[in-house]
C-alpha cells in the first residue's frame, strides 16, 4: 500500500488521481492540503508514532507531493518512539530544504518504506523536450533562456529557489522563500518593460523524490500579468499540471511554453 503524504497545492490531488487503487492520504500538521482531504494528520513531534502507524496499515511505499512549511518543533510534544530522531530532525531542520528533504526519505527509508517520487508514480506529470505553443522562442529568449539556466546553478548554492525571471540576459526577479507566484506578482506590480521569461529548473545535484519546482494554468496568467513573453522549464525536471490547460493559456495569452533540454 501507498501513503501519499500531501502538502498543499494541486500536486497531490493530481497524483492520487492517477493512481489505480486510492493511497493513505497523510499530511503534516500546518500544511493540510487544499483539494483533498486527509485521512491521517500527524505532527512532526510524533513522527517516530506516524511510521508506527503507517506500519500498522500496511503501508510500505510513500510518495511526498505537494508544498510543506518548515515546521517549528515544540520539544515538550516529542513522542517516545520519536526521541531516537531528534538528533536527526535537529540537524534537518538546520540545513535548507533540499538537506531537511534527504534527511527525512532517510529516517523514511531507514524505517523500512521505498520513498517514490511524485513523477515516478504519475510520469505524465514530467514533459520532453520540444515547445508546445503556437508562439516559438526567438533568439533572444535562447540566450535568456542560457543565463535562465546559469542563475538558477547560482542560487542552489545558497538553495534559495528554482525559478527566476530573465530579459535581456538580466535577472529581474529570483526566486525567495515566498515562492515563484510571488515573484511574478512583484514583477506585475512594478512593470518595468516587456518581453523576457519565467525560467525554472530543479537545483543542479537536488533530491528529486520531493519538491521538484511546478507550473500549472495559474503560472501562466502570472508570467502574463508580469508581461513576460514565455516560460521555459527543463526537460525532465519540472512537474507540468494540467498539462492541456497550460499550453492552451499560454496560446491564448500569446506566449510560449518551451521544455529545454539541458
Amino acid at each position: 500500500m501507498l501513503a501519499l503524504i500531501a502538502g498543499t497545492g494541486r500536486l497531490p490531488h493530481e497524483v492520487a488521481g492517477r493512481l489505480k487503487a486510492r493511497p493513505l492520504i497523510c499530511a503534516l500538521h500546518g500544511s493540510e492540503p487544499d483539494y483533498i482531504d486527509a485521512e491521517l494528520v500527524f505532527r512532526l513531534e510524533h513522527l517516530g508514532s506516524f511510521i508506527e502507524r503507517l506500519k500498522a496499515a500496511d503501508v510500505t511505499e510513500i510518495c511526498m507531493a505537494g508544498a510543506v512549511e518548515r515546521p517549528h518543533i515544540d520539544p515538550a510534544a516529542i513522542d517516545a518512539a520519536t526521541l531516537p530522531l531528534v538528533p536527526i530532525l535537529q540537524t534537518a531542520l538546520g540545513q535548507g530544504d533540499d538537506g531537511a528533504l534527504r534527511a527525512v526519505i532517510q529516517i523514511f527509508e531507514k524505517s523500512g518504506f521505498t520513498v517514490r517520487a511524485a513523477h515516478n508514480v504519475a510520469p505524465d506529470l514530467l514533459l520532453a523536450e520540444g515547445v508546445l505553443t503556437s508562439v516559438q522562442p526567438g533568439e533572444i529568449d535562447k540566450a535568456d533562456a542560457a543565463r535562465g539556466a546559469e542563475v538558477v546553478t547560482a542560487m542552489a548554492a545558497a538553495d534559495v529557489g528554482q525559478s527566476c525571471a530573465i530579459r535581456n540576459r538580466q535577472a529581474i526577479a529570483i526566486e525567495g522563500q515566498f515562492g515563484t507566484q510571488w515573484m511574478l506578482n512583484s514583477l506585475a506590480m512594478r512593470p518595468d518593460g516587456e518581453g523576457g521569461l519565467l525560467y525554472k529548473a530543479p537545483k543542479p545535484g537536488q533530491e528529486r523524490r520531493a519538491d521538484l519546482p511546478t507550473i500549472g494554468p495559474d503560472t501562466v496568467e502570472q508570467v502574463a500579468q508580469a508581461a513576460l513573453s514565455g516560460i521555459v522549464i527543463e526537460a525532465g525536471g519540472v512537474i507540468v499540471l494540467e498539462r492541456d490547460a497550460v499550453v492552451d493559456a499560454c496560446d491564448r495569452l500569446g506566449l510560449f511554453l518551451w521544455v529545454r533540454q539541458v
